[in-house]
């Protein structure tokens, strides 16, 4: 039991911190690559900051990702093979 719980502790934890950094890098790349007006002078950082605000937002769903995943392993090693 114990190493359940380390193990959900563990991949909600590694969820928590890597999704918002995959989701704000890929955030970053689209935002530069179709609006002209990203790092501009005019622009004083508006994509800088919804990049931040949306990769913010995605913290908590990668905690419940990854939760969910070792929940997901956890259980399928447990099931009786046929």
């Amino acid at each position: 039991m114990l190493g359940l719980v380390l193990r959900i502790v563990g991949f909600g934890l590694l969820g928590f911190v890597a999704t918002p950094i995959v989701v704000g890098i890929t955030v970053l790349v689209l935002a530069y690559s179709l609006d002209s007006r990203c790092g501009t002078p005019g622009d004083s950082g508006g994509c800088e900051m919804g990049v931040a605000s949306i990769a913010i937002a995605s913290a908590l769903p990668g905690l419940a990702m990854g939760i969910g995943f070792a929940l997901y392993r956890h259980f399928r090693k447990k099931r009786v093979k046929p």
